[in-house]
């Protein structure tokens, strides 16, 4: 009896063991997933795999976080060649639906490269995804302003391997050669 219990224990140890890396890579690829609407239609994270894949949060009217981090990524991904810029797409999340239509999201993400896919969703849907990726959000009211308000965010720009996987986080501040390095990693 003891020792049908000691191999059964054995067994499942070994089975967790082994499972692990499987449930984690599953867990975090589920964690990442999301699904945003462009001016083409629905998309989501699954649509890329095959390429890599950068993901960015801002807003349109953003007078300077967003254009310097989209910049800087253009670019670090405009020093490779064509075909390794095709294996890359970005998609810029917007954080302020109410303003950012697709047509204009369309036009301001190609604005800095040609792979660059303008997005936005519903408020509850951008909360969740944002949740998932630990990344912060608020609309700020600006009174007595023709704006009416901003949206202060995080400046992060995630970076997916071919498989799906996160592979990095890019901070804000970083410069075309550190974020060249990692698109080189992946690309």
């Amino acid at each position: 009896m003891i020792k049908k219990v000691l191999i059964t224990f054995v067994i499942s140890l070994a089975l967790i063991i082994f499972l692990s890396p499987y449930i984690n890579d599953y867990e975090e690829n589920k964690k990442y997933d999301f699904t945003v609407n462009t001016n083409k239609g629905e998309i989501s994270k699954k649509d890329f795999k095959g390429k890599v894949l950068a993901v960015y949060f801002g807003y349109s009217f953003c007078p300077d976080v967003c254009p310097t981090s989209l910049s800087t990524l253009a670019a670090a991904l405009n020093t490779f060649d064509k075909s390794k810029q095709d294996n890359l797409s970005a998609v810029f999340i917007s954080l302020d639906p109410q303003r950012d239509t697709l047509s204009n999201l369309e036009e301001y993400s190609k604005y800095f490269h040609k792979n660059f896919i303008g997005s936005t969703s519903s408020k509850e849907n951008l909360d969740e995804i944002t949740k998932n990726y630990n990344t912060y959000y608020k609309i700020i009211e600006q009174k007595n302003s023709a704006i009416k308000y901003t949206v202060s965010h995080t400046s992060y720009i995630y970076i997916f391997s071919k498989d799906g996987k996160l592979h990095k986080i890019i901070k804000h501040f970083s410069d075309i050669n550190e974020v060249r390095k990692v698109l080189n990693e992946v690309l």
